[in-house]
């Protein structure tokens, strides 16, 4: 498997749908601060830190990044060729405020501002119109995208294999749930290293994950620990992994030793709530539609009191980014979109049960890159000890 960085002329095609997004509605130029928002329009990939970064799309003509010195060479690597630099933060003119100056607009969209700076902009004469432009239009990848999600998707599912493949020895020689996952992550990151080396990136953390077992897997956002697990507990493994700057996720409960018939219960009750996730994300349903579907099957199986977070969160250039599987959510879902598909058990002091899938959006069913739990049935996610 070899991962490439997607091309220039994805990123002018982006500003150029953004541009003429922003005359549409009204605006004479759109400041992106956001700084994956920048990353989608330009390509330029950066360390966030306190210094601002800015991306102007007017309406019609050049885009201007805007950038501190100590990024300038950096910049002028992208296809951008008007690069604009302030010196440092905070500056004796806040660096936003210079933005604004800079683009000539005096009606300003902007999309992400802390509201102290946005009043601090606006005192200055601008008038800012918020605008999720450039958030909506991310919601729906584009095919090259969606060729860097299923890579990534494959990086989390060679990561559980790992897991599953290695958990058993692991334990048996004392080893506790920190020792299962450093072992995974590192196998990973080799491959991934060998695979693509000059595209793996190191700032982040190109694959992260956690183990958790036993009681301990009671806890939705469980992290590991020193602590060996012991025979018939299960062992909940969820990994996370970017290819390109695109993330998927993919995740496991296994089962220590032979199951007993209520662990069995658990994991047969999860596996049907991510059907019928699969099944609910479609086109034209909302999300929230496909989050009610998903957690009734928990319900139905006499496990809601279990039940601790929404069925799942998109992904793309973020882990987590709208829109969200989630109450409250009405956004209709398109092809194209991802998400996360993670049914979760829950029972404080006992134990916990959760898998992973990466799920996108189809004319039809949805696909799922992550191949984990397809390949491998509930009965075959059984650790010998």
């Amino acid at each position: 498997m070899s991962v490439t960085l997607l091309p220039e002329s994805f990123y002018r095609h982006n500003a150029a749908r953004i541009q003429a997004a922003t005359a549409e509605a009204g605006l004479k130029g759109l400041l992106l601060l956001n700084p994956f928002n920048v990353i989608y329009a330009s390509g330029f990939r950066h360390s966030p830190s306190e210094r601002p970064i800015g991306l102007y799309l007017p309406a019609s003509g050049e885009p201007a990044l805007f950038v501190p010195l100590l990024e300038q060479e950096h910049a002028a690597e992208t296809w951008i060729r008007d690069i604009r630099v302030y010196f440092e933060f905070p500056g004796e003119e806040h660096p936003v405020i210079w933005m604004a100056r800079e683009s000539g607009a005096r009606v300003l969209g902007v999309d992400a501002l802390d509201h102290g700076v946005f009043e601090r902009v606006a005192a200055a004469g601008f008038d800012l119109r918020i605008s999720s432009i450039v958030q909506t239009m991310r919601w729906v990848k584009a095919p090259e995208e969606l060729a860097l999600i299923r890579q990534a998707a494959a990086y989390a599912d060679y990561c559980l294999e790992m897991v599953y493949q290695h958990t058993g020895e692991i334990v048996r020689s004392g080893g506790s749930e920190l020792d299962i996952l450093r072992f995974a992550l590192a196998e990973t990151r080799a491959k991934m290293q060998r695979e693509s080396a000059e595209l793996f990136e190191l700032r982040g953390g190109a694959i992260v994950g956690t183990t958790h077992s036993g009681p301990r897997a009671a806890l939705p956002h469980g992290s590991p620990s020193e602590r060996q697990p012991q025979p018939g507990e299960p062992l909940i493994a969820g990994i996370g992994a970017k290819a390109g700057g695109y993330h998927a996720e993919s995740g496991a409960t296994f089962i220590l030793g032979e199951p007993n018939a209520d662990q069995l219960r658990c994991l047969r009750a999860a596996a049907a709530c991510g059907e019928a996730a699969i099944e609910a994300l479609r086109p034209g349903n909302r999300c929230s539609a496909v989050n009610e579907a998903a957690l009734s099957a928990l319900r139905e199986a006499g496990l809601g009191a279990f039940i601790r977070h929404r069925i799942g969160h998109g992904m793309g250039l973020e882990g987590h980014e709208a829109p969200w599987l989630a109450p409250g959510d009405e956004t209709i879902l398109s092809t194209g979109m991802v998400f996360s598909n993670e049914p979760g058990i829950y029972r404080p002091g006992l134990d916990g049960y959760r898998t992973i899938n990466t799920m996108i959006v189809t004319e039809s069913t949805a696909e799922i890159p992550s191949r984990f739990l397809a390949e491998h049935s509930i009965d075959q996610r059984v650790i010998a000890l």
